[in-house]
């Protein structure tokens, strides 16, 4: 199939992008964010914790909470906590971006593995969580509460299409229908963070069959995991239709009409809910080789019987009307 040149990291005018059903920023900003986001729902996302709460009520699974410190803890009061534990990740309430999260999968001795296989101290940990309280991540810069994880177990289908990092799945939900999803994968460039911005590769994914549709790295497109070598044409994401029913319940949980679902597998608890974020960004159109407005304005034409539909309904519907040919890569 051939691409247009955009989605093979070329430059085009705006009004081409706007044939090809590209979203901008600015219209995501006016005609999404702004009219279907009210102000009084996004403290639900914008805090991890609360977050964590309101899916509990909704019976949507999450990652295990450890503990939380609303107030800048004392070190003794961390140590203690992660005293027992191998396996842990700390995190800001309110950071945004993935910035302030630490993943420790191990220990050496007095001191803690990161995935890169690079050592902390305690010290480092006891700092890095100061770094929380004090704002450094956070939103606005306002001090945070600090949250302590257990670590995914992750599905093994994803050891070889990500390095030294955890692939999450960001699934975009309007009005209640899943529109459009991608799988984000950590390299040696982006340091084992599954950040598109910082040398991830983004993997669109046909929202009919969990299975790969396109893959890009720095807006390029690509066939192979650039450090693994495995060809993400055999990828194909497990679970798929309870992962697409997990996002899809986050618009009631939320109350957000226009919503991103960062999802993670657990190999024996199946999807998991690790956040939901009020702004998404929009890479995921260059991840699926597909412009995301098309799909919006779709769901904008329904009429109010198709809007009232379950979550069930809304599901089967958008992996019927929005399935993909899958991309020969």
């Amino acid at each position: 199939m051939h691409l247009p040149t955009f989605f093979r990291g070329g430059l085009v005018s705006p009004f081409s992008l706007r044939k090809l059903g590209v979203l901008g920023m600015n219209a995501r900003n006016v005609h999404y964010i702004a009219r279907y986001n009210d102000r009084d729902k996004y403290p639900i996302v914008d805090d991890k914790l609360n977050t964590k709460r309101q899916a509990k009520r909704y019976r949507i699974p999450v990652p295990e909470l450890i503990a939380a410190f609303e107030t800048q803890p004392s070190r003794k009061r961390v140590m203690e906590v992660i005293e027992p534990l191998e396996k842990f990740v700390i995190k800001p309430a309110r950071g945004s971006g993935g910035k302030g999260i630490l993943v420790i999968v191990g220990r050496d001795g007095e001191d803690y593995v990161k995935p890169s296989g690079n050592k902390v101290t305690a010290l480092d940990i006891q700092r890095h969580v100061s770094n929380i309280h004090s704002g450094l991540y956070s939103l606005g810069g306002k001090p945070d509460r600090v949250m302590i994880e257990a670590l995914v177990d992750f599905d093994p289908i994803f050891d070889k299409y990500s390095f030294e990092g955890v692939p999450d799945i960001r699934v975009i939900v309007f009005r209640g229908y899943p529109v459009m999803a991608m799988l984000r994968c950590s390299t040696h460039d982006s340091d084992g963070k599954a950040n598109l911005h910082q040398g991830a590769v983004g993997v669109g994914v046909d929202l009919a069959t969990g299975k790969a549709a396109h893959a890009v790295q720095r807006g390029m497109r690509v066939e192979i995991h650039p450090d693994t070598q495995m060809p993400f044409a055999d990828l194909e994401v497990p679970d798929w239709k309870e992962l697409v029913r997990l996002a899809a319940s986050c618009y009631e949980m939320t109350g957000l009409g226009y919503l991103g679902c960062d999802i993670v597998l657990d190999r024996k608890r199946g999807p998991l809910l690790l956040e939901a974020n009020a702004r998404p960004g929009l890479a995921i159109q260059i991840a699926n080789g597909v412009g995301l407005r098309t799909r919006l304005e779709h769901i904008e034409g329904m009429d109010l019987e198709q809007l009232e539909k379950n979550v069930d309904e809304r599901v089967a519907y958008s992996m019927d009307y929005f399935a993909a040919k899958p991309l020969a890569l």
